[in-house]
């Protein structure tokens, strides 16, 4: 360690390059993964406010809680508990005078259900009738307050809004929470024998005794939401190709330098120092660099998230760049490993005499 502290202080200018490099690359890759982790959330809020562990929905709805109808008769046998809650689910544009339009997801629920009663406030109040509505915080941070009446759709009547609530987004739109009753109408089913877009249970071996209804876990219900999957899935690569990035260029430049220093080690081999000794300070000089670099890109990021528009969707999940922090170091050592066996089989009186 104390030869692979030396060359870098030595060298100040080469290992900065290379330092700088691993910061834009650490830094780049934290914010990916909060922007991905940021999205991610947004899309499944609500529903993880909810604590449902699983979701019944009609069979034939594709996995889909928007293209889901289960009727009263399909529910005769579903034997509701206060585990279970039923939802009715519609996708509304909230409209007031003076303020801007909101694509939002309406969702119905009943008071008397666990959704209902868990539902945090944090203004206001819950909803006590067919015309008022508790709102996702961003209403808030749009203009909207409470006793603004919103006019859903086209529908003429009114919603008030009596109530704020965090952190309640479903496919990113925010959700506006009301009455089954209101929902009914929303989707113009009034007077039909609708029941709920679907029931949410606690229970995860929840049996709702329909053929035409099906039980899916709430995490499998959440990786079918429109879009979730592929955006997961479209970060991931591209995180994946930025650790692969930092392999290449850590094990590139540290194979420059150590061609360009080849007659020192050369040296230092004739002098009697082992070969293990040296490589061990190629390994150590790239797990220094790496978590150099790895330290100043998460300052970055932290600077970063603090100064970022309440509007970009950005969270950080520690345990999981703490996980990428440790891929990075071990892309630092295996890219070192290259440039660690020129080392490692070089001949003293071949380079000397050469």
């Amino acid at each position: 360690m104390y030869l692979a502290l030396k060359e870098i202080f030595h060298e100040k200018l080469r290992y900065s390059l290379i330092i700088a490099m691993i910061v834009l690359i650490t830094y780049l890759i934290f914010i990916l993964s909060g922007l991905s982790t940021g999205l991610a959330g947004e899309n499944t809020q609500a529903i993880d406010s909810w604590g449902a562990k699983s979701m019944v929905l009609n069979k034939d709805a594709n996995v889909n809680l928007n293209q889901s109808l289960i009727t009263d008769r399909q529910a005769e046998d579903a034997n509701l508990t206060n585990r279970e809650a039923v939802i009715g689910q519609a996708p509304v544009v909230a409209k007031h005078q003076g303020s801007p339009k909101e694509s939002s997801s309406f969702v119905g629920i009943k008071n008397d259900q666990f959704i209902a009663k868990n539902l945090k406030i944090a203004s206001g109040h819950k909803v006590h009738n067919n015309r008022q509505v508790v709102v996702d915080d961003q209403f808030k941070s749009d203009g909207y307050r409470i006793g603004d009446k919103i006019q859903l759709n086209s529908l003429s009547d009114k919603y008030q809004i009596v109530g704020f609530t965090k952190d309640a987004k479903l496919n990113v739109a925010p959700v506006i929470y009301g009455t089954l009753s209101a929902w009914k109408q929303l989707r113009g089913m009034e007077n039909t024998n609708a029941f709920g877009s679907a029931i949410a249970s606690k229970n995860v071996n929840y049996n709702a005794n329909n053929s035409q209804l099906k039980k899916y876990s709430i995490a499998y219900f959440i990786s079918k939401l429109p879009g979730y999957s592929a955006q997961n899935t479209t970060f991931d690569f591209m995180i994946g190709f930025l650790m692969i990035i930092s392999l290449i260029i850590i094990a590139v430049f540290l194979y420059i330098l150590t061609v360009q220093a080849l007659p020192t080690y050369a040296v230092l081999r004739a002098q009697g120092i082992p070969a293990a000794a040296l490589v061990r300070t190629i390994m150590g000089q790239s797990l220094i660099l790496m978590a150099a670099g790895i330290i100043i890109g998460a300052a970055l990021t932290l600077l970063t998230s603090r100064m970022i528009p309440i509007g970009v969707p950005i969270a950080f999940n520690v345990p999981m760049l703490s996980m990428i922090s440790v891929g990075l170091l071990f892309m630092g050592v295996v890219g070192a490993a290259i440039p660690a066996r020129k080392i490692a089989t070089v001949d003293p009186v071949q380079v000397i005499g050469g």
